[in-house]
């Protein structure tokens, strides 16, 4: 298993979240500090980058819903880019990409946000 890296970069008001190695139960620290910082900065919206994602499991799609109800109570807009298809499918059956909008890429996403 490789380990969780998270990379927080803003374009604008918009935050974004480079994820790296893999995510699993083990990553919520990682991930939660990148969130908490994102939303301290107030970013009204987060993208998701998963360019870099090597590996996801069921602890790390639990991972991805907590995200999720922290940023809906905090009215945070969240959005993902860079899935392979493999988890864009993953998200599908799962239905997160019914709360978490999908995007071709980080530009993409971003976009979106500014419209």
């Amino acid at each position: 298993m490789n380990a969780t890296s998270v990379a927080l970069d803003r374009s604008g008001p918009v935050a974004t979240m480079r994820i790296a190695g893999d995510i699993t139960s083990s990553s919520e620290a990682e991930l939660m500090a990148a969130y908490t910082q994102a939303v301290d900065g107030g970013a009204p919206a987060i993208v998701l980058d998963f360019r870099g994602l090597e590996y996801m499991n069921s602890g790390g799609i639990g991972l991805l819903v907590t995200l999720l109800v922290r940023a809906q109570r905090g009215g945070i807009r969240l959005l993902a880019s860079g899935l392979s298809e493999h988890y864009r499918e993953i998200l599908a059956l799962t239905r997160l990409d019914e709360a978490i909008e999908i995007h071709e890429d980080e530009a993409a996403a971003i976009a979106a946000v500014k419209v």
